[in-house]
């Protein structure tokens, strides 16, 4: 199952990462809290720093109206 995931981190800025696995979302969840999140995507590991909290939209996000 693929969706969006949304980090919001420490510095006040939120990520988005659209059309990624449940389970990626899910390493990211277990994360929070941590000073150095990161996790795989396409064979890459990505650092996100300090998140906290995150959230799973399962749908695609429609960007116009606003989710």
């Amino acid at each position: 199952m693929k969706g969006t995931a949304v980090l919001f981190q420490d510095d006040q800025t939120v990520t988005f990462l659209e059309n990624v696995d449940r389970s990626v979302f899910e390493e990211i969840k277990k994360q929070c809290g941590c000073e150095n999140c990161n996790c795989k995507i396409e064979n890459k590991t990505v650092e996100f720093g300090s998140i906290s909290p995150v959230f799973w939209c399962q749908d695609e996000v429609d960007w116009d109206y606003g989710y």
